[in-house]
């Protein structure tokens, strides 16, 4: 019995400690993709983004979505992926003003992702 009780305890102590670990890399990882969109956003403000600088933003999102996968889900990567391609070529096309809408949503669900992931009441109900 006394075993059974050590047993739940520590298998509890192990998904808790997961959990939080996985918070943490989730949040860890989107705060540095937000922080380079946001740098994409203002150089689309101020008119000098070129292709490349999307691009390379878009490389950094690639490289960790492979990991973000295992995590989140596949509609919401889908989502991201889709938003950043039409960035892309708005700024490919001198689109300033639908390029600055669509990176816009690419920052806000970079804030909002994470969220739907966190430990909040109104993600346990």
């Amino acid at each position: 019995m006394v075993k059974s009780i050590i047993s739940v305890i520590i298998a509890s102590l192990l998904l808790f400690t997961a959990s939080i670990l996985e918070q943490k890399y989730i949040n860890d990882t989107f705060t540095e993709l937000k922080e380079s969109f946001v740098i994409i956003y203002k150089k689309i403000e101020s008119d000098s983004a070129v292709k490349e600088d999307i691009l390379s933003a878009q490389k950094l999102w690639i490289s960790k979505k492979e990991k973000l996968h295992i995590f989140i889900s596949h509609n919401e990567i889908k989502e991201v992926d889709l938003w950043i391609a039409e960035t892309v070529t708005l700024v490919e096309n001198d689109k300033k003003e639908d390029a600055i809408s669509k990176i816009d949503v690419v920052v806000e669900l970079m804030e909002q992702i994470p969220k739907s992931f966190s430990f909040r009441v109104e993600n346990l109900l």
